[in-house]
């Protein structure tokens, strides 16, 4: 573990420095995956009411974000979790889950879901760590060998 101090904060993604990391998320997918097997949703869905947007830093410098996307049926979906390749292993992916979770359980979300890559092993290792277990497609997502399917049940407090 590091004694670098990750802050996580609900922030506007239509900053330069977070298009920059989204960019280099996109150079990522597509490199290990084609375009249909690739769902990026653009920075003005990010900026958009039904979304809450946040970013990771280490020392003022974004190095990791991550998307909530509330609907209306008491569930949300994870998009555009990213870390940088570089400062991957340090806590930034998990601080990030946290949060989102964490704002996902104050707005009244009992389930969590996402989909990913396969090829993406960091990823799902994090995913599978922190209790999320694989289901199908959901939403307009359809089935696919470029797709991976995860959920997770939040606790609730008897709302």
């Amino acid at each position: 573990m590091t004694s670098e101090m990750i802050e996580v904060r609900q922030e506007d993604p239509r900053q330069e420095e977070i298009r920059q990391l989204l960019a280099a998320s996109d150079t990522y997918s597509i490199a290990l995956y084609p375009e249909e097997g690739r769902h990026p949703v653009d920075v003005e869905f990010l900026a958009s009411p039904l979304v809450r947007f946040f970013v990771g830093r280490l020392d003022g410098r974004a190095v990791g974000c991550v998307a909530l996307v509330t609907s209306d049926d008491g569930a949300a979906e994870l998009k555009r979790m990213i870390v940088l390749q570089e400062i991957r292993g340090r806590g930034v992916g998990s601080s990030l889950l946290k949060r989102a979770e964490l704002a996902a359980a104050e707005e009244g979300v009992d389930t969590i879901r996402l989909e990913t890559g396969p090829l993406n092993s960091e990823a799902i290792s994090l995913y599978r760590r922190y209790g999320y277990r694989d289901r199908g497609p959901f939403g307009t997502y359809e089935a696919g060998p470029h797709s991976a399917f995860f959920e997770k049940r939040l606790p609730t407090d008897g709302k």
